[in-house]
């Protein structure tokens, strides 16, 4: 491996996601807002244990009831 590539290798570790990212056309910002919207839905989804409050649906009155 010659410099460059070190070089290169150095800068592509540093990188971290942008916004802008979403915009860009290289292999790397695409991979970066990809890897980014992954980890957003996952962290917005929750976990599958999660213990849900009574939620009342105030236009019929129904209430749905989560895991107790």
């Amino acid at each position: 491996m010659d410099k460059k590539q070190k070089v290169e290798s150095s800068q592509i570790a540093g990188r971290h996601y942008e916004p802008e990212d979403y915009k860009r056309q290289d292999e790397l910002s695409e991979g970066l807002a990809m890897t980014h919207e992954q980890a957003s839905d996952d962290y917005m989804e929750g976990t599958i244990d999660a213990n849900f409050e009574e939620n009342v649906d105030q236009s019929n009155g129904s209430a749905r009831k989560g895991k107790q």
